[in-house]
């Protein structure tokens, strides 16, 4: 009987560092954006890496030149050395029987899992998403969270590539959702990782667009944060990675959020092209198709524009932002508190204090209501 080939020594390190493939990957990737290295690694190529074999079983072949640089800059162990196989110690021989039995059973559940379990998934965060629309973070954050979970541990151990992409789309939407209810309740480290695990599930699905959406949910808690500039540049390099590759509803929603943060460092021109540019990529979209995790449509767009203009102080602002709140739909209450916060930003900047004052506790009501801390906290800082 063949023995089965030691792992390498960049398995052992994976372990030894705690990190999955996926996790690897996605510290590989932004350890060479910032070292200016022209690399990129999936995490499959990890896979393949950790256990010097190919998908089909094969050895590994030659490494690619600019990949061993990255390893090497990242670990500060030459190439050679980390693909050579280890020998294990004699204690992780004495363990593995019952370590592979915990891994066997984790795996077989993780079977289990098909399309039909994803379509359930998916359907039970649908309704969070109905139910966090009306009635606001506070009531399901804890839910979601677990949900989340619970998705997460179910994608260690499924097997099957396209039932792993398919769980990965539903985990890229809980995660992003997770993200803005900790944002809503200003939770901002929170709302930060959720973000991070939306990108880095969106890497396991292999869909630029999904990580797009998740970049620009990011690029919200930068703006809440003061870091204006960073956010202009993670929504233009979103639009830039969903050129041509993102359904149309997307595409706009992520032009728009380029506008908002355009308009956050005053940028009026840039912001006003940017929201055109949403305007004709929502002129072609059809219905959400390809993005049913959005809830956008040419009302949502005019209620973001406003409340571009109101960052910018403009008093067109007013007319965009009533209009809006005349055909907004009244389930909507998270985003109906925003708009009237927006209303009381920009009346009290035009001197129209009474209207300011009217909106303000509508908006102080709403806010209570969904349990919005991020609209409170606004709403104090315009009074204070």
């Amino acid at each position: 009987m063949a023995r089965r080939a030691h792992p390498t020594l960049l398995s052992r390190l994976l372990a030894e560092r705690g990190q999955s493939a996926e996790e690897f990957s996605e510290e590989a990737n932004r350890f060479a954006f910032e070292q200016g290295i022209r690399a990129t690694l999936s995490a499959r190529h990890v896979q393949r890496l950790a256990t010097g074999r190919r998908a089909d079983g094969n050895p590994l072949g030659p490494v690619r030149a600019v990949t061993q640089r990255l390893l090497e800059q990242m670990l500060g162990v030459p190439t050679a050395q980390l693909l050579a196989p280890v020998a294990p110690a004699p204690d992780q021989v004495r363990e593995w029987s019952s370590e592979a039995l915990e891994l066997r059973a984790r795996i077989e559940s993780g079977r289990s899992v098909d399309h039909d379990v994803v379509a359930l998934l998916q359907h039970k965060l649908d309704l969070t998403r109905v139910i966090d629309r009306k009635l606001g973070a506070s009531a399901l954050l804890g839910e979601l969270r677990g949900q989340v979970d619970h998705m997460r541990s179910l994608l260690a151990t499924v097997i099957d590539t396209g039932t792993r992409q398919a769980l990965a789309r539903v985990l890229v939407d809980a995660s992003a959702l997770a993200g803005w209810q900790s944002l809503d309740q200003a939770k901002l480290g929170d709302a930060w990782h959720h973000y991070d695990r939306a990108r880095s599930a969106a890497r396991v699905a292999e869909s630029p667009s999904l990580e797009a959406y998740a970049c620009a949910g990011q690029a919200v808690v930068l703006l809440d944060i003061g870091d204006a500039a960073s956010a202009v540049g993670l929504t233009g390099h979103a639009c830039a990675v969903a050129e041509d590759q993102a359904p149309a509803l997307l595409t706009s929603w992520l032009w728009a959020g380029h506008g908002e943060a355009l308009a956050a460092v005053g940028d009026h021109g840039a912001s006003v092209t940017a929201f055109e540019r949403a305007d004709r990529e929502m002129e072609s979209a059809v219905g959400n198709s390809g993005a049913a995790y959005l809830v956008f449509d040419h009302t949502h767009l005019s209620r973001w524009r406003g409340s571009a203009l109101a960052r910018m102080g403009s008093p067109e602002a007013v007319g965009v932002l009533s209009d809006v709140l005349d055909r907004l739909d009244p389930t909507f209450t998270r985003a109906e508190t925003a708009l009237r916060v927006d209303l009381v930003q920009v009346l009290a900047a035009t001197g129209e204090r009474g209207e300011a004052t009217a909106h303000a506790e509508r908006a102080e009501l709403l806010a209570a209501q969904v349990g919005s801390t991020r609209q409170r906290r606004r709403l104090q800082a315009l009074a204070g």
